[in-house]
C-alpha cells in the first residue's frame, strides 16, 4: 500500500488562499497531501507547483456539494492509501452578500453557502470517516470563522458586531461550530480529534471581496500565517483537545481560543 509510513492528508479548497496554505505546510511537514479542488485544471497547476518544490502533493478533483466526486475521492484514496490520517474541511463560500441582507434575504443563495459550509462538510466528513478509522492518529480540522461567534457578534465592542448584517455566510459558520462539537463528542471515543479552526483576517481573494475588511478592521494576517492553527491541529499529539475554537497557534494558551 502506497504511503506507508507517512500521515496521508486531504485538505479541501486547497488550490488557492489559505487551504493552498494549508497544504503547502502540511507536505513542508512531510505529510503526503492530496489537493482537493472543484476545478481540476487549478487543483493540477498548484499540486505542480508544490511539486516543483520537492513536495508530495497530488490533486484530487472533489467538489464538496457532489457526491459523485466525494465518493471518487473516498475509492482513490482507499486503493491508494487504505487510510486517511488527517482531514482538513477548508473549502468554503461567502456567497452574494448583497442578497444576505436579513429582510430582503434571497433564500436561494442561503441554500447555497449552506450547502458548502455546512453540509459539504458533513458529506464528507461521514464519507471519510472509515478511512480516517483506519489512522493510528486520525484528525478533523474544520475551517471556520469568528464571524460566526455569538459571544462576539453581541459584543458591542468587539468589530464582529459592527459588520453588516447578513444571514448566510455568518450563520453557516454558526451552524458549522456546533456541527463540529457534535462530531468531536461522538468520535472522541474512537481517538479521532475534531476542532475548529479561526484563520482570522486574512488577506486572500474571499476578504477583498467583502470590499477588503471586515466592521472597519483590515487584514492582519497573511495566507501563510493563517494556515499555521490549522496545520497545528492537524498534527496535534493524542492528548490534544477536541471540540475546541482555536485561532491562535499557541493552542494551550486560553487566549488561543475563540469564544462561542
Amino acid at each position: 500500500m502506497d504511503g506507508e509510513g507517512e500521515k496521508i492528508a486531504l485538505v479541501t479548497g486547497a488550490n488557492k488562499g489559505i487551504g493552498y496554505e494549508i497544504a503547502w505546510q502540511l507536505a513542508s511537514g512531510g505529510a503526503r497531501v492530496l489537493l482537493g479542488a472543484r476545478d481540476r485544471q487549478r487543483g493540477e497547476d498548484a499540486a505542480a507547483a508544490m511539486r516543483d518544490a520537492g513536495l508530495d502533493v497530488s490533486p484530487i478533483a472533489l467538489d464538496v456539494t457532489d457526491p459523485d466526486t466525494i465518493r471518487a475521492a473516498v475509492a482513490h484514496i482507499d486503493e491508494r492509501f487504505g487510510r486517511l490520517d488527517v482531514l482538513v474541511n477548508n473549502a468554503g463560500i461567502s456567497g452574494n452578500f448583497a442578497k444576505q441582507t436579513p429582510s430582503t434575504a434571497d433564500v436561494g443563495t442561503i441554500r447555497e453557502v449552506f450547502e458548502t459550509n455546512f453540509f459539504g462538510v458533513m458529506e464528507v466528513s461521514n464519507a471519510m470517516i472509515p478511512l480516517l478509522f483506519r489512522s493510528p492518529s486520525p484528525r478533523i480540522v474544520n475551517m471556520s470563522s469568528s464571524i460566526g461567534s455569538l459571544t462576539l457578534a453581541t459584543d458591542p465592542n468587539d468589530y464582529r458586531s459592527q459588520a453588516p448584517a447578513r444571514v448566510a455566510y455568518p450563520p453557516s459558520k454558526t451552524a458549522l461550530n456546533m456541527l463540529t462539537v457534535q462530531y468531536a463528542r461522538e468520535l472522541r471515543g474512537r481517538g479521532v480529534l475534531v476542532n475548529l479552526a479561526d484563520p482570522g483576517l486574512t488577506d486572500t481573494d474571499f476578504i477583498r471581496n467583502t470590499g477588503g475588511g471586515v466592521g472597519g478592521q483590515r487584514p492582519t494576517r497573511t495566507a501563510a500565517q493563517a494556515a499555521r492553527v490549522a496545520v497545528r491541529l492537524a498534527t496535534l499529539g493524542p492528548d490534544g483537545p477536541t471540540g475546541m475554537f482555536f485561532n491562535d497557534e499557541d493552542l494551550f494558551n486560553d487566549e488561543g481560543t475563540v469564544p462561542w
